[in-house]
C-alpha cells in the first residue's frame, strides 16, 4: 500500500507541471513574483514589518458597552441623545458594600469616612450614598443631613437605624430593605473615563477600599460602566498577548513534529505569523479600533493562513521527495495548490462580506477588518512560503533520499486517509443518503435555536463588575438602567403644572411596571417634600432643586430644562426576558401620551436598546448565514465550472454549522452574537478542506481513471495536510477559552468545534457525495469525461 502511494505521488508530479485551467483565473501566480528575487523580497518584507509595528501601536481599544448596537437606527440615535443630555450613567462607578454588620455603629463610621475619602479621588465629579439623605426640611430652612456628625449610641442608635432603613429616599435605592447592602454612586469626570487616567482612578478607589474598610469584614466590590469598560480593556489587551503566543506555539510545535526539519517548520508556520503582523499593522494604519470581536482577529488570521501554508509546504515537500529541485518544487506547489488557496480565501472573504448585512457597526467593522486580513494573508502565504522554502531548504537530493524511506508520521496519516476513502467510495449512494438525512435532522434542531443576549456576556465574568451587578440584581432590583425620556413641547417649562403632572404620571407608570424598580425622577423629590415638609408648591420644589449639587440634578433634569428623565433599573436578564418588560412598559405609557399630547415620551437606556435590537440583529445575521450557503456554493461551482462541485460542497459546508447549533441546543444555549459570527466565519474557513480536496480530485480525474481511484488518490495526497491543519486551526481558536470574556470563549470553542466538524464532513460526507454525483454525471452524459 505504501509503495502504491509513493507511485501516485511521482505520477502526479510528472503531469502537474501545467494544470489545464486555473480555478483561480491565474491569481495564484502572484506567489511566483517574490520567489524570482527572494533576497529582495525579504528586504521588502522587513520594511513592511517595520511599518506594521508602527501601525499596531496606532490601534486603540473600543471598550464601549453599547458598541454592539451602534447603528443608524432611530432607537440608537435617541439613546445617544439621552447620554449627551443625561451623561451620569456612562460615568458612574457603582460601589457595592455588603455585610450582615453593615449598619453596626463602628462599620457605619468607617463607611462614612470611606465615602468622604472617595470624594477626594482625582477625577471625581460627585458622589451619592445613603449619607446624602436629608431630614424633612423645617419651614424656611434648608433640610439637615439625615446622619448627624456624631452618631448616637445604645438604644438611641438602634432607633436611629430604624429611621435610616425607613427613609423613602434611600430605602430600596441606596440601601437594601434588610440593611445588609449599600450602594454608593461615584460620578467620574468624562475625560477620565475616556482616557488612560481611568486605570489610576479605579486603582485609587480600590486602595481606599482596602485602607478604610479592610478590617470591617464588609465585602466591597466595584461595578458600573467605567469599571466594566476598564475590565474589557484589560481583558482585550491581555487576551491579545495570550492568543499570539499560544496560537504561534501550536502552529510551530505541530509543524516541527511532522516535518522534522526547521526549514519546513519556518516555511509553514512563519508566513501565518507574518500575516498576523502585517494585517494588524494595516488595521492600525486604517484606524480600526480593537474590541471584543476584533480581538479574535489574531487566531482568525492564523486559521485563514496556516491552512494554506501547510498545504503549500506539504505539496512542495512531496515534490522534493520525488526528486525535484527546490525551485521547481515550490513553483509547482504554487501552481497546483495555489488555486485552491485563492479559492479558500475567497470563501472566507464571502463569509466576512456576509457580516455586512448586520445592523451593528461593530459587526460590520469586524467584517471589513476580516476581509482586509484575508487579502493580506493570501498574498503573504502565496509569496512567503516559496521564498522561505527556496532560501532555507538545503541539499534537496539528500533530503529526498532520507525521507523516501523514513516518513512514518505522514505515511501513517496517509494510510488512515486511504482506509477511510476505500470505505466511503464503497457504497457512495447509501452514505450520501445517510448524510442527507442526518444533516437535514440537525438543520431542524438548528432552526429552533432562539436569539440570546445578556450584558454580562460582554464583560469579564471572572472580575468584580459582574459579581457586583449580580448583588445589585438580588438586593436592589438591578443594576441596568431602563429610562423614560420626556421632552417638552414648545411653550412648556419644567415647572409648569402640565409638565409636573406628566412627570408624575410617567413616574407612577414606571413604578407599577413589573420587573422595574429603583425609580428616580423629579417626582421622587416632589413626593418627599409633600410628605415630609407638607409643602407641594412649585416654589419649594424649585428652591430645593437649586441647592442640590449640579451633578445630581443633571441625572434627571436636562441643562436646558426642556427634558427630564425618569430612571428605573432592571436585573441583567436575557434579552428575551427583558423585551416583554420593555414592550409592556412602552404600551402602558400610551395612556400618558394620550393624556398629555405634545410631550414626547420614549423608553430608552442600554438595557432597552439591547432587548429591542439584539434578537432582530441576531436573526438577520443568521439569515445572512443562510444566504452565504448559497453564495459560496455558487462561487465554488463557477470557479470549478462544474455543477457537480457546486452540489458536492453543500452538505459538507452546512454540516459543521448545524452540528454546532445542535450542540448549543443540547447545552440549553441559544444563538448569541458571538456564536452566529463564529458559525458565519467558520463556515467559510471550514470549506478550506473541501476546496483543497476538490482541487486535488479535479487533477486526478482524467479519462480512463475510475472515479473511485480518483477519490482515493486525492484523499491520500491531501488528507494528511487537511488533518494537521485542522488540528492547528482548532488550537488557534480554542486558545480563546483562556479569555475572561464569555463572548470570546464562546467564539473560540465553537469555532474550534466547527473546524473539527468540517474535517469530519470532508472525510465522511464529501467523499461519498462527490463520488455519487460524479457517477450520476457519467450516467446522464453517457461518457467517462471527468465531471470536475
Amino acid at each position: 500500500m505504501l509503495e502504491k502511494h509513493s507511485e501516485n505521488e511521482v505520477h502526479v508530479d510528472k503531469v502537474e507541471q501545467g494544470p489545464a485551467s486555473s480555478i483561480a483565473f491565474g491569481l495564484e501566480r502572484v506567489g511566483l513574483i517574490a520567489v524570482r528575487a527572494p533576497i529582495v523580497s525579504c528586504i521588502v518584507l522587513l520594511v513592511l514589518i517595520v511599518g506594521a509595528v508602527f501601525g499596531i501601536h496606532r490601534i486603540k481599544i473600543d471598550d464601549s458597552l453599547s458598541q454592539l448596537f451602534r447603528s443608524d437606527t432611530r432607537e440608537f440615535k435617541q439613546y445617544e441623545e439621552v447620554t449627551k443630555k443625561f451623561p451620569a450613567e456612562e460615568f458612574d462607578v457603582l460601589v457595592v458594600v455588603e455585610g450582615k454588620n453593615l449598619l453596626a455603629r463602628n462599620n457605619l463610621e468607617k463607611l462614612r469616612d470611606f465615602v468622604t475619602d472617595m470624594q477626594l479621588v482625582e477625577g471625581t465629579r460627585g458622589l451619592v450614598s445613603l449619607f446624602s439623605a436629608r431630614q424633612a426640611p423645617a419651614p424656611g430652612k434648608l433640610p439637615a443631613a439625615l446622619f448627624p456628625a456624631e452618631l448616637p449610641e445604645g438604644a438611641a442608635y438602634d432607633k436611629f437605624i430604624e429611621t435610616v432603613k425607613n427613609n423613602e429616599i434611600i430605602r430600596g435605592k441606596l440601601l437594601s430593605e434588610d440593611g445588609t447592602l449599600a450602594l454608593i454612586v461615584l460620578s467620574l469626570d468624562p475625560e477620565v473615563v475616556g482616557s488612560n487616567k481611568l486605570t489610576k482612578t479605579i486603582a485609587d478607589i480600590r486602595a481606599l477600599m482596602k485602607e478604610d474598610l479592610g478590617d470591617t469584614g464588609l465585602n466591597v466590590q466595584l461595578s458600573g460602566v467605567p469599571v466594566m469598560q476598564l475590565e474589557i480593556r484589560n481583558a482585550v489587551e491581555r487576551d491579545g498577548l495570550t492568543y499570539n503566543i499560544l496560537g504561534i506555539l501550536a502552529g510551530c510545535i505541530i509543524a516541527i513534529i511532522f516535518f522534522r526539519k526547521v526549514s519546513f517548520m519556518v516555511a509553514a508556520a512563519f508566513p501565518p505569523m507574518i500575516a498576523i503582523l502585517l494585517a494588524l499593522g494595516a488595521l492600525g494604519w486604517a484606524n480600526f479600533n480593537l474590541n471584543m470581536f476584533l480581538n479574535v482577529m489574531t487566531p482568525l488570521i492564523m486559521v485563514i493562513s496556516f491552512s494554506d501554508s501547510m498545504q503549500l509546504t506539504f505539496a512542495a515537500r512531496d515534490r522534493l521527495i520525488a526528486g525535484q529541485d527546490k525551485f521547481t518544487a515550490f513553483k509547482n506547489a504554487v501552481l497546483v495548490v495555489g488555486p485552491a488557496c485563492v479559492l479558500t480565501h475567497g470563501t472566507a472573504g464571502i463569509s466576512f462580506i456576509a457580516l455586512q448585512f448586520s445592523d451593528s457597526d461593530l459587526i460590520r467593522k469586524f467584517g471589513e477588518a476580516g476581509l482586509a486580513a484575508t487579502i493580506i494573508a493570501l498574498v503573504a502565504v502565496l509569496s512567503l512560503v516559496p521564498v522561505f522554502g527556496v532560501l532555507l531548504v538545503r541539499n534537496e537530493k539528500l533530503f529526498a533520499v532520507k525521507f523516501q524511506s523514513a516518513d512514518a508520521g505522514v505515511q501513517a496519516l496517509r494510510n488512515f486517509c486511504y482506509w477511510i476513502a476505500v470505505r466511503m467510495v464503497g457504497r457512495p449512494g447509501l452514505f450520501s443518503l445517510i448524510a442527507l438525512l442526518f444533516v437535514g435532522s440537525l438543520g431542524i434542531v438548528y432552526a429552533n435555536l432562539e436569539p440570546r443576549y445578556r450584558l454580562a456576556d460582554q464583560v469579564p465574568d471572572k472580575r468584580q463588575a459582574v459579581a457586583a451587578s449580580d448583588r445589585l440584581d438580588a438586593k436592589l432590583t438591578g443594576a441596568n438602567p431602563v429610562n423614560v425620556l420626556i421632552q417638552f413641547p414648545k411653550g412648556e417649562s419644567l415647572y409648569s403644572p402640565e409638565t409636573l403632572q406628566t412627570i408624575a404620571d410617567v413616574h407612577s407608570t414606571v413604578e407599577k411596571a413589573a420587573g422595574v424598580g429603583n425609580v428616580w425622577s423629579l417626582e421622587t423629590l416632589r413626593r418627599w417634600l409633600a410628605e415630609k415638609a407638607g409643602s407641594a408648591d412649585v416654589a419649594t420644589l424649585k428652591e430645593y432643586v437649586s441647592v442640590i449639587p449640579e451633578h445630581l440634578v443633571r441625572r434627571f433634569i436636562d441643562a436646558q430644562q426642556d427634558a427630564v428623565l425618569v430612571a428605573g433599573r432592571v436585573p441583567d436578564k436575557d434579552s428575551s426576558q427583558l423585551l416583554p418588560i420593555v414592550d409592556k412598559l412602552d404600551a402602558e405609557l400610551d395612556t400618558v401620551r394620550k393624556k398629555h399630547p405634545g410631550y414626547e415620551i420614549a423608553v430608552t437606556g442600554l438595557a432597552a436598546i439591547a432587548a429591542r435590537n439584539s434578537a432582530s440583529m441576531i436573526e438577520k445575521l443568521n439569515h445572512g448565514l443562510t444566504i452565504e450557503f448559497a453564495l459560496v456554493a455558487i462561487f465554488i461551482g463557477l470557479a470549478f465550472r462544474s455543477w457537480v462541485v457546486m452540489l458536492a460542497c453543500i452538505l459538507p459546508g452546512i454540516f459543521p454549522v448545524v452540528m454546532s447549533g445542535t450542540v448549543l441546543w443540547a447545552m440549553g444555549e441559544g444563538l448569541q452574537f458571538a456564536s452566529v459570527v463564529a458559525l458565519t466565519v467558520s463556515f467559510g474557513l471550514g470549506l478550506s478542506a473541501t476546496i483543497h480536496f476538490l482541487n486535488r480530485l479535479r487533477l486526478e480525474s482524467k479519462p480512463g481513471v475510475g472515479s473511485a481511484l480518483a477519490v482515493e488518490r486525492a484523499t491520500v495526497l491531501v488528507g494528511p495536510a487537511l488533518i494537521l491543519t485542522t488540528v492547528v486551526l482548532a488550537c488557534g481558536l480554542v486558545v480563546t477559552v483562556f479569555s475572561d470574556l464569555p463572548s470570546l470563549r464562546l467564539f473560540g470553542w465553537l469555532g474550534a468545534f466547527s473546524m473539527i466538524m468540517a474535517l469530519v464532513a470532508d472525510l465522511f460526507i464529501l467523499r461519498p457525495t462527490a463520488m455519487w454525483l460524479i457517477n450520476l454525471h457519467a450516467k446522464l452524459q453517457g461518457t467517462d469525461k471527468p465531471a470536475i
